[in-house]
């Protein structure tokens, strides 16, 4: 049990409805019930954190809030025979830094059915390198392989190619060896998604072809789509015959137009990829392969390291689009901070 107050990430909301982000200072007695304190170490920074610290209803329903859907540090007291103290577990997903507080904090109660103990062959920082994102890559890749995408059968499109999971989705497919394309509304970034081993990058003003139109000319055996909105309307088009498109995210929008015909004239799968309730036995395998076969050699190329105090910075970075790579989130105590990056909701 920490014996003095910590830094967390504090989100709160006023009456009248002001949105309040700062650096503050709790104490132990503040975090909720729960079966295992751990002290953490690494968080990380995906797009559903970021729309948590913005205070979006549809990811925070109380306030205040601690966001933060990833945490990896040391065990520092049990109520779980399973999770001694001083043991290394880590956590992505489930309720995590949304229904429950998070893991942008110095310590964090977790229940111990969400935690992992961490697997031999990852650091506690290479596992939120991975975190929400690497799981997500990872499963969507899981999904490919299962509809018999494999590396002959063509090119895999990642959509949102320069993001958190379309960046490990690029280094985890080109490692095992599919040949790549990367989209990017980012041209400077052309140079580093080739480096982290794509075969050729496509602008993603490319993908919008026709919208009248049910269907593209057949250019992917798979897609990994981030973004969802038109550009996952547009890459189901152009799927090939009986390839598979996994849509693991929304940063282009939640809603989109589609007909039936890639599913009945051409067999294409549209499989949804669901991280945060991901069952136990798969969330295992998928962290397995991470760790091990499926592990790039160049993973810490896509990596940006932040800490606690210029979180909320980087966190309007990433709504604005500016941030690139996968950024993980070194968690120590930080100065309380004033009512700075304050919005409205």
């Amino acid at each position: 049990m920490p014996e003095s107050d910590f830094s967390c990430v504090w989100i709160d909301q006023s009456d009248t409805g002001d949105l309040s982000r700062t650096i503050h200072r709790i104490t132990p007695a503040r975090l909720p019930e729960e079966e295992v304190l751990v002290r953490v170490d690494y968080s990380s920074l995906n797009y559903k954190d970021a729309l948590a610290a913005s205070g979006h209803p549809g990811v925070v329903q109380a306030f205040p809030h601690v966001p933060g859907i990833d945490a990896a540090g040391e065990v520092v007291g049990s109520d779980s025979e399973r999770f001694q103290p001083g043991q290394a577990v880590f956590v992505t997903g489930y309720e995590l830094g949304a229904q429950r507080w998070g893991g942008w904090s110095r310590y964090a109660r977790v229940p111990a059915d969400w935690l992992l103990p961490l697997p031999p062959g990852l650091t506690l920082e290479e596992t939120m390198l991975y975190g929400t994102a690497g799981l997500t890559a990872a499963l969507s890749i899981d999904a490919l392989r299962r509809q018999d995408v494999v590396p002959s059968s063509g090119e895999v499109l990642v959509t949102g190619a320069t993001g958190g999971v379309g960046s490990l989705a690029v280094l985890l497919l080109a490692g095992l060896g599919y040949q790549v394309v990367a989209s990017t509304g980012k041209p400077a970034m052309h140079d580093a998604l080739r480096n982290w081993g794509a075969s050729r990058v496509v602008p993603r003003e490319e993908l919008a072809g026709s919208q009248k139109r049910p269907l593209l000319s057949e250019r992917w055996a798979g897609v990994v789509d981030t973004v969802g909105g038109a550009t996952l309307a547009s890459v189901l088009k152009g799927t090939r015959r009986n390839g598979c498109v996994a849509a693991c995210g929304l940063v282009g929008g939640a809603d989109w137009e589609a007909t039936v015909y890639p599913f009945i004239l051409r067999g294409v799968t549209l499989a949804g990829i669901d991280s945060a309730w991901c069952p136990l036995a798969r969330r295992q395998q998928m962290w397995s392969r991470l760790a091990h076969e499926w592990k790039p050699a160049r993973l810490a190329e896509v990596a940006r390291l932040t800490t606690l105090d210029a979180l909320l910075e980087r966190v309007d970075q990433m709504l604005a689009g500016r941030l690139t790579g996968r950024w993980v989130v070194a968690i120590t105590d930080a100065p309380e901070s004033s009512e700075s990056g304050a919005a409205h909701g």
